[in-house]
């Protein structure tokens, strides 16, 4: 246990030795006994400040959370309060100082208050402010103080650090898919929202109607050989043709998208757009499928409708931030070993002092064991061994992120995604509509072929680019003109910055055009997410007639 000197403990103690250097080179010896005294009382407090603290700790100084589960849902952009208790179980009264959250940088966390008092067997109350700045499952790891001793009420003379772990997790979902899953359903409200339900229409479909008889004109693989057998006659089957559109969303979650500020990334914007769209077609009763890809697939679910199926989609979007994935992480099997030491160290009982440094099989197994204590379950991130998964399992079970690798997957996404198109050209419930939120293919001969299927089989393919100037401020004014106010020198280099930003802004918009007039090359429409809610209708009768 580390004790450090509060600040006015310092000036004392320098006080006390300044006397006693005065004192010497005087030759005056009251000057050196009140000096050495000031510093024997300064030594006397230091030793009762570690007796004081060590008995607060052995006999039970805790944080506990007030919440009786685990994990809490929080929309993007949005804020929460979350209620801790600090417990002082010992004889001696304290005060905290210092309080803060440790918490993943994906989260804005405050504790209030910074300072409390905890006399002896009481239990202070501190409210956890967090603000979600992205999408993904993000844990609020523990708290830490620096604990003071406060002998006969006094200040007291040294702080000790204490880190009281105690993860709780936070998973951050879309705006539009939060709101969706928040909204109470059930009895009247649920059959009300079964506004899209297959009508009673004969047709191309997948549920059965009725079998009537045959007339010229019916095909023959409609034909019931074994109902016309017993009948005597020929008999086909009626299917019932199913009005709900049958939409796909296909993101590309590679890493180079999540360039920029925390919250205006290009992905960001993309997670929202694509849960809009989600939300939107649920709910009309629209069959939604996601799939996520980058340099690989990532997640594929198939069309579905309902809340329980908006509650898998949000989990696949927060799951899309993940980097935890070795061939997406910068970080290699020592380095994550490390991270989770750091992380395991205070929630192990032995503080891990019986595993020998460096050897990662057994920092693996415990890691396992102490995986009961995380508040997600999320899947086996991919990795080479088995020992760096379980080691990546740790921290993505924890909510600790990991930072992504420095080169893209630009080209190798491209042909994911191409790939997810051809697939969806072959799926045995036909798509009516593809949304792909994605850059422009760089070679668009893969993607228009997979494309050209797509609407040979009378499927709508729509495709956003996504916005790289997101996280720029607005287009600044004339830099041209002569300041009204303070030096020219000093706002030389706030103009240079904005010029860079209109640099790379009108760049940006260039690229977009670019892509665009690619897309439009391979015979697909594509979406502006500037306008999005501005200028482009709401969803009509039905996209699949277009």
């Amino acid at each position: 246990m580390q004790l450090h000197p509060t600040r006015a403990t310092f000036h004392i103690a320098l006080a006390g030795a300044a006397m006693v250097a005065v004192g010497l080179a005087a030759r005056v010896g009251p000057v050196v006994a009140w000096g050495g005294a000031v510093v024997l009382a300064v030594a006397i407090g230091r030793a009762a400040a570690l007796a004081t603290v060590t008995r607060l700790r052995s006999s039970g100084f805790e944080m506990v959370w007030n919440a009786t589960r685990r994990v809490v849902r929080l929309a993007r952009g949005g804020d929460i309060v979350l209620e801790a208790e600090l417990r002082n179980r010992g004889v001696d009264d304290a005060r905290g100082v210092g309080l803060r959250a440790v918490a993943s940088s994906m989260l804005e966390v405050s504790v209030h208050p910074p300072m409390l008092d905890l006399p002896a067997g009481a239990r202070v109350r501190v409210d956890v402010r967090v603000h979600a700045k992205r999408v993904g499952r993000w844990g609020v790891h523990g708290m830490a103080l620096e604990v003071r001793g406060t002998p006969a009420g006094g200040e007291g003379l040294y702080e000790v650090p204490l880190m009281f772990a105690n993860p709780f997790g936070v998973e951050v979902l879309p705006r539009a898919l939060h709101a969706l899953i928040s909204t109470p359903r059930g009895g009247r409200s649920r059959r009300a929202a079964e506004a899209g339900r297959p009508a009673a229409l004969p047709g191309d479909g997948d549920e059965f109607r009725e079998l009537r008889e045959h007339v010229p004109g019916d095909p023959f693989r409609k034909i019931a050989w074994k109902a016309s057998a017993k009948r005597g006659q020929l008999v086909v089957r009626e299917m019932e043709r199913d009005e709900r559109d049958v939409v796909w969303l296909v993101m590309d979650a590679s890493v180079e998208l999540w360039s920029g500020a925390l919250g205006k990334a290009p992905l960001d914007d993309g997670v929202d757009e694509v849960a809009s769209l989600a939300a939107r077609h649920l709910a009309r009763g629209d069959h939604v499928g996601l799939v996520v890809t980058a340099s690989r697939l990532r997640t594929w679910i198939t069309p579905a409708s309902g809340a329980a199926h908006a509650v898998r989609i949000a989990a696949a979007l927060a799951s899309a931030a993940s980097m935890v994935d070795s061939d997406r992480c910068e970080l290699d099997e020592w380095e994550i070993a490390q991270r989770v030491a750091e992380h395991a160290r205070p929630l192990d009982t032995r503080g891990l002092a019986d595993i020998p440094k460096g050897n990662l099989d057994q920092l693996a197994a415990r890691s396992e064991q102490l995986r009961a204590r995380a508040p997600f379950a999320p899947r086996l991130p991919y990795a080479k061994a088995a020992r760096e998964q379980r080691l990546r399992h740790y921290l993505a079970s924890f909510g600790i992120e990991v930072p992504p690798r420095l080169d893209g997957e630009r080209e190798k996404a491209d042909l994911a995604i191409a790939t997810v198109l051809d697939k969806l050209s072959t799926e045995k419930q036909r798509p009516s509509i593809v949304h792909v939120w994605a850059p422009a293919p760089l070679k668009k001969e893969n993607a228009a072929r997979s494309v050209r299927k797509l609407k040979a089989k009378r499927a709508i393919v729509r495709w956003t680019i996504p916005r790289f100037d997101g996280s720029l401020g607005p287009a600044t004014a004339d830099l041209d003109a002569p300041p009204e106010q303070g030096d020219a020198a000093s706002l030389q280099p706030a103009n240079v910055a904005l010029a860079v930003e209109d640099a790379v802004r009108v760049r940006a918009r260039a690229s977009r055009v670019r892509a665009e007039r690619a897309l439009r090359q391979m015979g697909v429409r594509p979406q502006n997410i500037e306008r999005r809610g501005k200028t482009e209708p709401a969803l009509g009768p039905r996209e699949g007639g277009e």
